[in-house]
């Protein structure tokens, strides 16, 4: 068994094991050091001798670091003899706790006492297994970086005594919606990279919908959870058809839906009609806004008016420029661009989204579209220069220079 298969074990099995240890030990910090420590031995180990049951002995080896590391700590040796006289090395976790444990798991990782940067790195690696480099590579920062926040992100845990358990029934739902923020922010990176060469890392926003299926098979209770993984899915169900053979964006209305992901598209319309029991929150209505986009059959025949109210809807329950931008679009389509040129000037008026590369972009395709062309070309020039992805970067370039 190579490291590719160590790696494969590792990514499907590491939030139960992590989740387990942190149970076993109660200590965050030590439970993930303790889970890569087994790995790096399994590096060594597993080509010379394979074992017959790999997650099994990812957890027992795990389990065993764990007691040396408690045993090395002089003020804790009474911890260590509590530990050492309870179960075996080789006896299974109960299964029925697991569970709970990796649901667990995802809200320490996502507390509200660390950073924003830190949350999408402890959830990247401790829930979703990824390494270091793979988050470096995800996030385009150095490695020192991510490492970083994920050791202060357990220093910070350690130091406000957050305890491993799952958060009482009432807390739970307040502090959901930090989670689900969480995954919402690894998956927009995934779905459209702020910066570098590539549209799309879809490795990135499947490991969220990985994630996102968990949190929902564990909250099956919660329409927001069912409303972000239908969100994510629907959005990703487009991915085969957003870049050409050499990854150069290709636009909605460019798309060859036929190469839509039509499993993707059941997948999160019948997350969809979950998240609706209750009614539809900020994640379900971005969903029922990106159905809307799946179910058309054209850009022409896309039902712009429900769209433009279910922005309507959306700013009510969770106003920000973006949505407010979103629903200029949508009227743009539904009316005409005058109407919504109207509300992107208020936008830059009001200094909503200052910086953004969107707002110049969303005015120059206005512009354009009302005949106005050399002042859509320099909008569009400035939405180039203020936008840090150099694919999207290039689309508003060519787009600028066909307005001559």
């Amino acid at each position: 068994m190579g490291r590719a298969d160590v790696e494969a074990v590792w990514r499907i099995e590491s939030a139960r094991i992590v989740a387990a240890l942190a149970q076993f030990t109660g200590d965050f910090g030590l439970a993930e050091d303790a889970a890569q420590e087994a790995v790096a031995e399994a590096l060594v180990s597993w080509p010379r001798a394979c074992p017959a049951n790999p997650a099994g002995w990812l957890m027992a080896t795990g389990r065993r670091r764990a007691i040396d590391a408690i045993r090395r700590r002089a003020a804790l040796q009474d911890r260590y003899a509590l530990l050492a006289a309870g179960p075996a090395v080789d006896e299974e976790i109960d299964p029925d706790k697991i569970d709970d444990d990796v649901l667990a798991l995802m809200f320490i990782s996502c507390h509200p006492v660390l950073s924003p940067e830190a949350r999408v790195a402890l959830t990247l690696r401790v829930v979703g297994g990824l390494s270091s480099e793979e988050i470096a590579r995800a996030f385009l920062v150095p490695v020192p970086t991510v490492q970083a926040r994920i050791t202060r992100g357990k220093k910070t845990i350690a130091a406000a005594g957050v305890p491993f358990e799952l958060p009482a029934a009432g807390e739970r739902r307040e502090r959901l919606g930090g989670v689900l923020s969480v995954l919402y922010v690894i998956f927009t990176e995934g779905s459209t990279a702020t910066s570098g060469d590539r549209l799309l890392r879809p490795d990135v926003a499947y490991e969220a919908i990985r994630l996102a299926r968990t949190l929902a098979a564990l909250q099956p209770d919660e329409p927001e959870v069912h409303g972000l993984l239908a969100l994510c899915e629907l959005t990703a169900a487009r991915f085969p058809a957003r870049t050409g053979p050499d990854g150069s964006p290709i636009l909605l209305e460019h798309q060859d839906r036929r190469r839509w992901d039509f499993s993707a598209i059941r997948r999160g319309l019948a997350a969809l009609a979950k998240a609706s029991t209750r009614g539809l929150g900020p994640y379900g209505l971005q969903a029922a806004i990106a159905a809307a986009h799946a179910s058309a059959p054209s850009l022409e025949a896309t039902d712009w008016d429900r769209i433009v109210l279910l922005y309507e809807a959306l700013g009510r329950v969770a106003p920000s420029p973006v949505v407010e931008l979103n629903r200029a679009v949508a009227v743009a389509m539904a009316s005409g661009p005058a109407q919504a040129l109207a509300m992107v000037d208020e936008l830059i008026a009001l200094d909503r989204l200052p910086g953004s590369h969107l707002v110049p972009t969303v005015r120059g395709e206005l512009l354009a579209r009302l005949g106005r062309r050399p002042e859509a070309r320099a909008e569009l020039e400035l939405a180039a220069r203020l936008c840090a992805n150099q694919r999207e970067r290039s689309v508003l370039l060519r787009k600028a220079a066909a307005l001559g």
